[in-house]
């Protein structure tokens, strides 16, 4: 197993170069499916308890607490995971590390189902409640090796010209992944009449066969099929500390010491990831109280306010493409593309908080689904290319950790806290500090963007 997972050797055999240019473009192609069919999987597997949860509660008596119990597991762990996996896909096969994940990840997700079949019926419900809570936490692990090896991937198969694009798209597949679960739900429930252990089990089925279609589709990195790197074919490269050149794609130092040397002691990463998580707490402050806000600030109808949470992902999609698009062809300068995305999520906070209006309301939540995904699309994609390939997953890990862990948490505890006791005004002076907060950053990394650039070009 562990053998499956190291880096696939240097290629003897080398590609002639009539046909690099066109081999390059093939194992491009399977690798962004690979990457984007391959994440769609994980959402999934990760978002089937959270969407069947009121099914869950009804069928199998769970109570609110029980339910946020359970769902609290999956994000603490989800946190930790992405730090320490993340960074271990440093070291690591890229694309069979993307399938080790998803497969791992079908496997408890089948257990969950199991459990829901028979632990319910012959246990009581709170060792089934803990059993449920042990799968969560554990798959949240396994769901920790997703993010990381498809952003190495897009690092080590795009040059910094074209990668905006391709990692906009790539993505864009967490939206198309909520999507997916949806409508793998809904064909089990017909397929099932309506069985909750089936729901599992077909989510389960789905995983594995897109597992498999990752392990034929994807590829490591290209010295592994006689293809130059992409620092060789396109001119591209990093820039890591000091606004230095690293061409490297693998390295003999440890992941400790990557994690000093590159992360911990990289004053960009840091400025980047705590943009990152200023964004996160945006984006979780504004979708995971749609329903609530809506309804009793706004007097909209609660169904429709629910539908307004996939409106918001959805929406997303065109423009976050869009604007990666924009970040390329600004060759590479992406903070000042995130820079007009705050400025205009600010302006449209101001107008969903005060505005009265349901179709304004929804044209706006619609807008800022784009003005959030978008530089939290492009950031991800900074924090990367802040560093060398060889430390691509312990940057996407440890931004990670500060995004669940302090952003989620305080956009969905601190938040909920703060209105019980002071009303809906917390939440907006969250909001805008929140958003101001990322804004500052972001000038601050522009400045140092710009800075590299001249670094370069002595």
């Amino acid at each position: 197993m562990f053998k499956f997972l190291k880096p696939a050797p240097t290629a003897t055999k080398k590609v002639p170069k009539e046909k690099v240019k066109s081999s390059y473009l093939w194992h491009q192609t399977g690798v962004l499916l690979a990457i984007c069919i391959g994440y769609i999987g994980y959402y999934v597997i990760r978002l089937i308890f959270t969407t069947e949860q009121k099914s869950i509660s009804q069928v199998y008596g769970l109570s609110t607490a029980q339910l946020g119990l359970v769902m609290s597991c999956f994000g603490v762990g989800y946190a930790i995971s992405k730090l320490f996996l993340g960074a271990l896909s440093d070291k690591s096969n890229p694309n069979h590390y993307l399938a080790t994940g998803l497969i791992i990840s079908a496997i408890l997700n089948f257990g969950l189902g199991l459990n829901f079949a028979f632990f319910f019926k012959i246990n009581n419900r709170t060792v089934s409640l803990v059993i449920i809570m042990a799968l969560m936490l554990i798959m949240s692990m396994a769901q920790g090796m997703g993010a990381a090896p498809c952003q190495k991937l897009v690092q080590l198969w795009w040059g910094k010209k074209h990668r905006g694009t391709v990692y906009s798209v790539w993505s864009s597949a967490h939206n198309a992944g909520a999507a997916a679960c949806v409508a793998v739900i809904q064909l089990a429930t017909w397929l099932f009449h309506g069985s909750i252990p089936w729901v599992f089990y077909t989510g389960s089925i789905v995983a594995l066969i897109i597992a498999a279609f990752v392990l034929i589709t994807g590829s490591d990195r290209p010295a592994s099929v006689g293809l130059p790197t992409i620092a060789e074919h396109d001119g591209d490269a990093p820039t890591t500390k000091e606004g230095k050149i690293d061409q490297e794609e693998i390295t003999s130092l440890t992941l400790p010491q990557i994690f000093v040397k590159y992360i911990l002691k990289n004053k960009l990463v840091w400025a980047i990831t705590l943009t990152s998580m200023s964004l996160y707490l945006v984006r979780y402050g504004v979708m995971s109280w749609i329903p609530s806000y809506l309804t009793d600030v706004k007097g909209f109808n609660d169904s429709f306010a629910k539908w307004l949470i996939g409106i918001f992902e959805i929406a997303a999609v065109p423009g976050v493409i869009l604007l990666g698009a924009v970040s390329d062809f600004l060759k590479g300068r992406r903070a000042i593309v995130c820079i007009g995305c705050v400025i205009g999520l600010i302006a449209c906070l101001s107008i969903y908080f005060f505005a009265s209006n349901h179709t304004l309301i929804v044209v706006i939540l619609m807008l800022m689904g784009t003005l959030i995904y978008a530089p939290l699309t492009l950031v991800g994609l900074m924090v990367n290319e802040a560093v060398p390939k060889f430390a691509v997953g312990s940057s996407t890990g440890f931004m990670g950790f500060f995004q669940y862990l302090f952003g989620e948490t305080l956009a969905t505890a601190l938040i909920g806290i703060l209105v019980s006791k002071f009303g809906w005004l917390a939440s907006n002076v969250v909001l805008y500090s929140a958003a101001g907060l990322a804004l500052l950053l972001l000038i601050y990394i522009m400045i140092k963007e710009k800075s590299n650039v001249r670094m370069q070009n002595k």
